[in-house]
């Protein structure tokens, strides 16, 4: 398994999709009676690189860059940071940009200014809400080129990046890990990780809260905001999963009607990313605890 910290600096709130258990009533192309579990080394998740990314692209043999973010953002951000780069640097890095949003700031500090008035009645409801909205906007034109290129026969390992890394990239992550037949709790106990992972990117949100237009919070109240409109809590996820069933029947019927996947991509996306878990030291493959 490649060590991922020694990347941390160059891509925040790195995670590799890979490793991850698979539910053994999942149905799969597989013959073998071993436990699956989701391909390493294949999809990666990340806050927005920095300028310093390419050489860690290039350490995980990642070829393609999928960036989420709308046009605001990566302006506000001074453009795609290794966008010239990843164009000239060998072997070849292709940058995507698949927004969610054309002109629209969905970063975590603008999600917690535009359901601020759920924060004090039910934080789940507004995540959900913030969900809904960019799993409307964000199927055929952002998510399909990220399916499709893992529906490809024998897919090249990629990146999938927003601003932060949480919101509309969990989101994607969470469809492909459903996909593959992960189970709802352990698809939102990996949605819960970027806690950690985006802990050094606090103050810089704190900050960008505390200067929004129209924005009078001191940097206690920007805290409280975050802690209750941030945190990726495995509740809000799961919450979103059964709005998903709830509204188009399942994470499948999602990818057909609002993606335009046909079912054999689906197939071919579970083939490629599913493989047998190897055998732990005490013979068993239990997921991650939650």
């Amino acid at each position: 398994m490649i060590d991922l910290s020694a990347h941390q600096s160059a891509l925040p709130n790195l995670r590799d999709m890979g490793n991850i258990p698979i539910a053994s009533s999942s149905s799969s192309s597989s013959t073998s009676s071993r436990p699956l579990q989701t391909r390493p080394g294949l999809l990666y998740r990340a806050a927005a690189p920095t300028s310093k990314a390419v050489p860690s692209l290039q350490a995980l043999s990642i070829t393609h860059v999928f960036d989420l973010r709308s046009d605001v953002e990566i302006d506000r951000q001074g453009g795609p940071p290794a966008a010239d780069a990843c164009s000239s640097a060998p072997p070849a890095l292709a940058r995507h940009h698949v927004p969610v949003f054309q002109s629209t700031d969905y970063t975590p500090e603008a999600i917690a200014l535009r359901f601020q008035d759920y924060a004090a009645v039910d934080t789940t409801a507004g995540f959900v809400s913030a969900y809904r909205g960019i799993l409307g906007a964000g199927g055929e034109r952002a998510f399909a080129p990220i399916l499709r290129h893992l529906a490809q026969r024998d897919p090249s390992p990629c990146l999938v990046h927003c601003t932060a890394g949480k919101d509309r990239t969990g989101l994607i992550c969470a469809i492909v890990l459903s996909l593959c037949g992960v189970d709802d709790r352990t698809i939102a106990w990996e949605y819960g990780l970027t806690d950690e992972g985006l802990a050094p990117l606090k103050p810089a949100m704190v900050r960008g809260l505390m200067a929004a237009p129209g924005v009078a919070l001191d940097e206690e109240g920007a805290l409280r905001m975050l802690s209750s409109r941030w945190a990726s809590s495995p509740e809000s996820m799961l919450a979103t999963l059964e709005a998903i069933n709830e509204e188009y029947g399942s994470v499948e019927e999602y990818v057909l009607k609002q993606c335009k996947l046909t079912r054999h991509e689906m197939v071919q996306i579970r083939e490629n990313f599913t493989v047998e878990a190897p055998p732990t030291t005490n013979g068993d493959t239990s997921r991650p605890a939650l």
